[in-house]
């Protein structure tokens, strides 16, 4: 941590994409929405839907076209079964995908879950300007995501350098 550069609280929205749950029962969205705002951040919004890959595109293309969201996480819809689309969702989105998240992610969680960790397909990815977050429905792999990787790279003090100290220059031309 740079001890030079202030921290700077960006705007957060939070997705659980789920066919079953719901506010009440939502833990891994708690875990986000608690996570972000211990760091310091705000939540912009917080939504579940469906795993539907419209639905799922209406809300993150909304949340992407708000220049007041700085950064969208998903929790939900990243494995491998027919009703898993989630990464489906995001790819047409994303302007640039940030390959190293989820092969980063998938090391890490190999430490905690060993070859299971194969069947996530979390990634990440730029769309307009707005940094895009696609984790596993699991609380355990939501704190995995935000402890050991999103945090950081969210932290603009972060050295050698960080995700958010580079949100100025996303839409640069």
């Amino acid at each position: 941590m740079s001890k030079t550069r202030e921290f700077l609280p960006l705007n957060i929205a939070i997705l659980t994409v789920s066919d079953t749950r719901t506010e009440a029962d939502d833990k891994s969205g708690r875990v986000l929405v608690t996570r972000l705002e211990e760091a310091g951040h705000r939540l912009a919004e917080k939504a579940i839907v469906a795993d539907d890959i419209y639905q799922i595109r209406a809300v993150i293309s909304r949340w992407i076209a708000d220049p007041d969201v700085h950064v969208v996480i998903s929790t939900g819809g990243t494995g491998v079964t027919g009703r898993d689309g989630t990464p489906e969702a995001f790819q047409p989105l994303l302007d640039k995908e940030i390959n190293g998240f989820g092969e980063i992610f998938r090391a890490i969680s190999y430490q905690e879950i060993k070859t299971s960790s194969l069947q996530s397909r979390a990634l990440a990815g730029v769309a307009n300007g707005t940094y895009l977050f696609c984790l596993p429905g699991s609380s355990g792999a939501c704190m995995t995501g935000w402890d050991k990787v999103i945090k950081e790279q969210l932290d603009h003090r972060t050295s050698p350098c960080n995700l958010a100290m580079l949100i100025p220059r996303l839409k640069e031309t």
